[in-house]
């Protein structure tokens, strides 16, 4: 096996043009990881606002993009006992790394392909499934009998949040446009609203839990259609601007947390079983080779993907 790889790097922050293949070292597994060869890998919104230089956690390039990922386990470092050569592999990991050949990846995060989900499906699902399952199963409680908001709910985290809380019996009500409602029908969202003619406030009043994948006025306007003892949860980090988001939740005495995933073996296994026994589908509306990145990143840019973006790597 050759010691370089083929990844998606950038010297300066800037538009999709930035982003170019290069050749660099392989990484090598340490104590308690393994060597992915990466077959395809998820595109996230994190991936282009890291581009940009909107996510100031990423640091100043150069370095490469990437949370998602599926392959086969190559190598297995020492310590490591769950996975072996041959595996096939989903994860998502952190610091973003997965643009590229090969990827390093602890045990922990990883999980193995849940059966019958090829590697393309299996490259969309992990921050994406994450960030709606554990919000709400692991903060909400979503449970029978309740309601549900998912803004945004034909995107990557919506469409897969609309079914993860429908399966936990809640009744599931999405915000989308009109064009969008019979995909989420499809799903199984109980109510739709086309946020582009309708007022979520009044249309959703009184729900339990409000996943937001948007945040700012959104937030703001989603207090308001929360029951007492309800939650929003705003999946879109933290920072200053949240602050009157906060004020505005002490004054109704709503909850209101803000929610960023954290990378789970375990959890993606829950996630998987969820796959198999037909209760979870991802939907992947294009599918590009990795030197088409730029492309990739102009899609989920313009903020009208329905699913996800998926890149192949070999």
């Amino acid at each position: 096996m050759s010691s370089r790889m083929r990844a998606v790097s950038q010297r300066v922050f800037g538009g999709p043009g930035v982003l170019e293949i290069i050749e660099t070292e392989r990484p090598e597994p340490g104590p308690g990881e393994v060597l992915v060869r990466v077959h395809a890998v998820g595109v996230n919104p994190a991936d282009w606002k890291g581009r940009s230089g909107l996510l100031p956690r990423m640091g100043k390039p150069p370095f490469t993009l990437g949370l998602d990922l599926s392959g086969v386990v190559e190598t297995a470092g020492e310590g490591v006992t769950r996975f072996r050569p041959g595996d096939a592999v989903f994860a998502a990991v952190l610091p973003p790394r997965a643009y590229a050949e090969y990827v390093t990846v602890s045990q922990e995060a990883l999980a193995p392909v849940p059966a019958g989900l090829d590697l393309v499906h299996a490259a969309a699902l992990p921050t994406a499934a994450l960030t709606a399952w554990q919000p709400l199963v692991r903060v909400a409680e979503v449970r029978a009998g309740q309601r549900v908001l998912v803004h945004a709910a034909a995107g990557g985290i919506g469409h897969l949040a609309v079914q993860i809380a429908k399966d936990r019996g809640a009744h599931v009500i999405g915000t989308a446009r009109r064009a969008k409602h019979g995909f989420l029908q499809e799903l199984g969202a109980d109510e739709l609203i086309d946020y582009t003619a309708a007022d979520f406030v009044t249309a959703a009043a009184g729900v339990d839990a409000v996943l937001d994948t948007i945040s700012g006025e959104y937030g703001l306007r989603s207090l308001d259609a929360l029951a007492p003892g309800g939650v929003l949860i705003d999946i879109r980090g933290t920072g200053p601007d949240r602050d009157p988001i906060r004020a505005k939740a002490q004054e109704l005495g709503r909850r209101y947390v803000e929610f960023g995933f954290t990378p789970s073996g375990g959890d993606l296994r829950e996630i998987g079983a969820l796959v198999e026994r037909g209760a979870l589908r991802v939907a992947v509306e294009e599918v590009l080779p990795l030197q088409e990145v730029a492309k990739a990143h102009e899609l989920s840019e313009s903020g009208r993907v329905t699913g996800k973006i998926v890149l192949t790597v070999r």
